[in-house]
C-alpha cells in the first residue's frame, strides 16, 4: 500500500512548497481539493490550465501520486439551483482531471448532518445527481467515486449497492472508502461489519481514508491519533493484504504535529500487522481537530 494524505490538513501553501513538503515528510499520494490546499485558488472558478500544469509537474517532480482529486459537492441537496452548480462544478473538475491526471475526482453526497427523513428525501436527487456526472465522467472517460457516509443519501451498504446496480457503470463509478465514516455505532461486532461491506463494495474503492475517532459524553465525534480511537483496523487490514496491496491509504484530520506516529501507524499496513488498538487510552481529551 501506498502512505498518503489529505494535502489540506497541512493547511494551503503555494503549490510547489505542499508537494516537497509532503514529499520530504515520507508521503506517497495525496487527496487534493485545489481550493483548500493551494495558495492563488480560493475557488473552484480560479483553476485554470496552467495552474493545473503547475501542480502535475510539481507533485510529479516530487514523486507524490495524486489518487484523488477532492471536489465534495452537495449532490443530493433538494434545491434544485444548488443541485445544478454542484454537478456543473463535480463536471468541471471532471474536464479539470483530463490534465490534472488524479485517479479519480471525488464527492461525499451532501453537506449537512442529514435526520432519517431528512435522508429519505434527498436519495433520489442524490441519485439523479449521481446519474448526470457519471455520464460526464464517461463521455470524458475519466472516473468519479462517491464516498457513502452515514448522516449523508448514501448512508450504508444498501444504498451504495443500489446506487452501483442503478448506474451500472463499473469502469466510470467508484467509491472511496473510509470506515470512521460509515461506523455509526462502534460497539457493534466490527470485524464481521467490515467483512460484510468489503466483501460488496470492494470491487468498486479506489482509495481508502484512514482516520479515527472516540465519542464523547454525547456521543460527538471527536478524532484521535490512529490506534487511539474505536476503529478495529483488523478486517480491513486483512482485505487490504489479500484483495488491494497496491490502493492508496489516505490519512484524514492529520496533525501535522503528529505526522511521523500516523506514518509509522500506517506503515504497519505494508509490514503485513495486523492493526490492533492501542492498549493505552487516548493520550488527549481534546478533539485537535474540527
Amino acid at each position: 500500500m501506498k502512505i498518503g494524505v489529505r494535502a489540506h490538513d497541512y493547511g494551503k501553501m503555494e503549490i510547489e512548497d505542499l508537494a516537497r513538503t509532503l514529499h520530504e515528510t515520507g508521503y506517497e499520494c495525496a487527496q487534493l481539493a485545489l481550493p483548500k490546499a493551494f495558495i492563488g485558488i480560493d475557488s473552484y472558478e480560479d483553476i485554470n490550465l496552467e495552474k493545473i500544469d503547475r501542480i502535475r509537474n510539481a507533485f510529479e517532480k516530487y514523486q507524490v501520486e495524486i489518487p484523488v482529486m477532492g471536489c465534495y459537492m452537495d449532490l443530493g441537496n433538494p434545491d434544485d439551483e444548488i443541485r445544478a452548480k454542484a454537478v456543473e462544478t463535480f463536471k468541471k473538475c471532471l474536464a479539470w482531471n483530463k490534465d490534472l491526471g488524479a485517479t479519480v475526482v471525488g464527492t461525499e453526497t451532501a453537506y449537512p448532518h442529514l435526520s432519517k427523513e431528512e435522508k429519505k428525501i434527498w436519495y433520489p436527487h442524490m441519485m439523479d445527481s449521481v446519474k448526470r456526472i457519471v455520464d460526464e465522467a464517461a463521455r470524458l472517460d475519466v472516473q468519479a467515486a462517491i464516498e457513502p457516509v452515514y448522516w449523508h443519501p448514501l448512508e450504508d451498504l444498501e444504498a451504495v449497492l443500489d446506487v452501483m446496480n442503478t448506474i451500472k457503470d463499473e469502469k466510470h463509478l467508484r467509491m472511496i472508502f473510509d470506515a470512521s465514516n460509515i461506523l455509526e455505532f462502534p460497539e457493534i461486532d466490527q470485524d464481521a461489519y467490515w467483512s460484510g461491506w468489503l466483501k460488496e463494495t470492494g470491487k468498486y474503492i479506489e482509495a481508502m481514508h484512514i482516520k479515527d475517532f472516540r465519542l464523547d459524553e454525547n456521543r460527538q465525534y471527536c478524532p484521535t491519533l490512529l490506534g487511539e480511537g474505536v476503529i478495529n483496523y483488523h478486517a480491513i487490514s486483512e482485505w487490504l493484504h489479500k484483495e488491494r496491496p497496491d490502493l492508496c491509504l489516505l490519512r484524514e484530520e492529520m496533525n501535522p504535529e503528529h505526522a511521523a506516529e500516523d506514518m509509522a501507524f500506517m506503515r504497519n499496513y505494508n509490514n503485513k500487522i495486523i492493526l490492533a488498538k492501542k492498549q493505552t487510552s487516548p493520550k488527549n481529551d481534546d478533539c485537535f481537530f474540527s
